[in-house]
């Protein structure tokens, strides 16, 4: 038999209905000079991009809007407009880093509807490929990542910041 060494999600099996707080919210309160703790790829003025710590694939990054709100009724257009931008940085630069063949793009609102975070709205950009969802996702319910999520800051944190430092791709 083989095995399949997966110890980073550990700590999400373990703290599953355990954590309290808004994890998103977690995760900007601190230095923006830790933001490689926390797995921030970059911050713009409504929203900010993160690395999932739990992903679906490589590369699966959230975009969430600093102010905690639950749907897209509480946001301001300005908010939502930028969203989409980043969405858009963020398929660029994953094309560029991976090469992915499709993106999901999309959010989960409420618990009904399968959200994780059920208080604080963020965007899924996800990575794909062709035949990513093998037999481990059908039959085991297991998904195989070949990268730590610290790996994929390092590797796209670099790309985040020459992409944002052509003044035409900032978002407003």
């Amino acid at each position: 038999m083989e095995r399949l060494w997966t110890p980073w999600r550990y700590e999400y099996v373990s703290s599953v209905g355990k954590v309290s707080g808004c994890i998103l919210c977690a995760a900007i309160s601190g230095d923006p000079e830790f933001d490689a703790n926390t797995l921030v790829l970059f911050r713009g003025r409504h929203n900010y991009v993160i690395i999932n710590k739990y992903p679906y694939s490589s590369g699966h990054l959230m975009v969430a809007p600093y102010v905690h709100v639950a749907d897209l009724r509480s946001s301001s257009s300005e908010q939502i407009g930028e969203m989409m931008r980043l969405a858009q940085a963020c398929e660029t630069i994953l094309v560029k880093a991976y090469g992915p063949e499709g993106f999901n793009i999309g959010m989960n609102i409420g618990k009904a509807a399968g959200a994780g975070v059920v208080d604080h709205q963020h965007l899924h950009v996800v990575p794909r490929w062709i035949g990513d969802a093998s037999f481990m996702s059908s039959t085991a319910d297991t998904r195989v990542i070949p990268e730590t999520p610290d790996g994929t800051y390092v590797r796209l944190r670099p790309l985040f910041d020459e992409h944002f430092s052509d003044p035409t791709s900032e978002p407003t």
